[in-house]
């Protein structure tokens, strides 16, 4: 009988993504296995928009729900499929030679991304490379082996050039705080401080009438911003591409278009799918939504990949950034999908109140991020904006972990340089004192979920470490372990 691990090696056939075994007898993932079963529940229905033709891959599934189900159908997918274990001869034949298909377009394409990454940078192999099987751990969730959609041509050049276009973005030497700690006015120190005890989500709302920051017009000149293109065209025309780049990514990475969720932004829920959601058990409402959390993160991961420069630093602190940012840029796109009319956001293809939560037993925190949403759509951002907004969340400095900060400061720069380009463009300058200030209350947004997920923990060890979803795990669960009190 053929091993689990090695059917792995084949991608989902719903979606394309790491398959994790044969699941109502076809080879899927864990998104479109559990995709597949809610889709059997007798309540569920589901329809198109598009004339049921939508492509579904890794990066669109979620888009389209009627032509997901269709797709899992049209591949085999039954309750009533026969396990792997007693497949026939043949089919084991037929199973074992796709394997092997696969394992061999696998070595070609890891040998192909090995030469890609020498030519671009030599003396970096070890820092560029991929884990290999034999050292594959934790981290396996977070960085696959991918074939890019797109790249960036100037990923090897953005670590000369953004110290080059602006010599005010560069750090002084004694500087040891990052971006976020001297624009938002607040030390590690003071932060960890002003946190002491549960007294409640965060403030969000005045963010106006708090003293701005001394040194952040300082650190973006805009005088000097409007000098230096002139002098450096050359580069602004990479920021250009850079900012294309970033753009792109968080399109192609996006669940939801903007236009799909404003066509959808009146289908509410009903009382009676509210119950349903209310009358769920915590530990299942928890389990639900880690799940759809997950689905989330999975987009920024792809996200993350595509911005210019991150493929360039070590694994390590591509990990760090994601264990620590990922969260972040979730609820900075959770701000696309929040209807500030009626206080709702999209969950589950309606939208939802913070009633629909009310079985996570963590008002609080729920509120918080409603809060916050709503904030951030104050600020009428364009999707551009949004876009290096979140790349600038991911890649910072200031995370901890890092191998080699300096290189992160250096990609950090580059996105910095972006989105002041693009505010300057759009005459919206004044927007990025208020962006930074956002930051620091994305990370107090965080610590509380946290929080309430050590909680969470302690209450329903079992579903923590046992149900929820592997990389929610890793990301979460055991940072959580590690907040200021926890007891083992």
């Amino acid at each position: 009988m053929m091993m689990r691990a090695q059917i792995e090696v084949i991608p989902c056939k719903i979606c394309g993504d790491k398959s994790s075994g044969v699941h109502y007898g076809v080879i899927t993932c864990e998104g479109c296995k559990g995709f597949f079963r809610r889709s059997q529940l007798p309540s569920v229905s589901y329809s198109c928009s598009r004339q049921s033709n939508c492509q579904i891959d890794r990066a669109s599934r979620n888009r389209c729900q009627h032509c997901r189900l269709q797709k899992c159908l049209a591949q085999g997918m039954s309750k009533d499929a026969v396990k792997f274990g007693r497949m026939s001869k043949s089919q084991r034949d037929s199973l074992i030679a796709e394997v092997a298909k696969h394992r061999q377009q696998q070595q070609q394409q890891q040998q192909q991304e090995q030469q890609q990454r020498q030519q671009l940078q030599g003396d970096a192999q070890s820092v560029l490379s991929f884990p290999n099987k034999a050292r594959q751990d934790r981290s396996s969730q977070l960085l696959q082996p991918m074939t890019p959609a797109y790249s960036f041509p100037g990923d090897a050049e953005l670590l000369s050039y953004t110290a080059d276009v602006h010599p005010y973005l560069v750090y002084s030497a004694n500087e040891s705080q990052g971006l976020i700690y001297r624009s938002s006015g607040i030390s590690p120190t003071s932060r960890s401080q002003s946190r002491g005890g549960n007294s409640g989500h965060p403030d969000i709302r005045g963010f106006e009438s708090r003293q701005p920051p001394h040194d952040l017009m300082a650190l973006h000149p805009y005088s000097s911003l409007e000098e230096s293109y002139s002098i450096y065209s050359h580069s602004l025309r990479n920021i250009d591409e850079l900012c294309a780049s970033i753009v792109r990514s968080h399109r192609e990475t996006s669940q939801y278009r903007v236009e799909e969720l404003q066509a959808l932004k009146w289908k509410l829920f009903s009382r009676e799918e509210i119950q349903v959601y209310q009358s769920k058990s915590e530990d299942d409402m928890w389990q639900y939504c880690a799940i759809r959390l997950t689905d989330a993160v999975q987009y920024v991961v792809e996200f993350a990949k595509h911005i210019p420069g991150f493929r360039t630093l070590s694994q390590n602190d591509q990990i760090a950034l994601l264990k620590t940012g990922s969260m972040e840029v979730v609820l900075v796109r959770m701000s696309r999908s929040f209807n500030t009319e009626n206080n709702t956001v999209f969950f589950d293809g309606k939208f939802a109140g913070i009633e629909v939560f009310k079985s996570l037993v963590c008002g609080d925190l729920i509120t918080a991020v409603f809060d916050f949403a709503h904030d951030m759509c104050t600020l009428k951002l364009t999707e551009q904006q949004i876009a290096l907004f979140s790349a600038l969340v991911l890649i910072n400095a200031d995370r901890p972990c890092l191998e080699d900060r300096s290189r992160v400061q250096r990609v950090q720069r580059g996105v910095v340089l972006g989105l002041t380009h693009i505010l300057h463009r759009d005459n919206q300058e004044s927007l990025l004192n208020k962006l930074y200030q956002r930051m620091a209350v994305l990370r107090s947004l965080c610590l509380l979920h946290m929080q309430n997920l050590l909680w969470f923990s302690q209450r329903y060890p079992h579903t923590a470490h046992s149900l929820f979803p592997p990389l929610y795990k890793e990301l979460f669960a055991s940072e959580a372990e590690l907040l200021p009190g926890t007891t083992h």
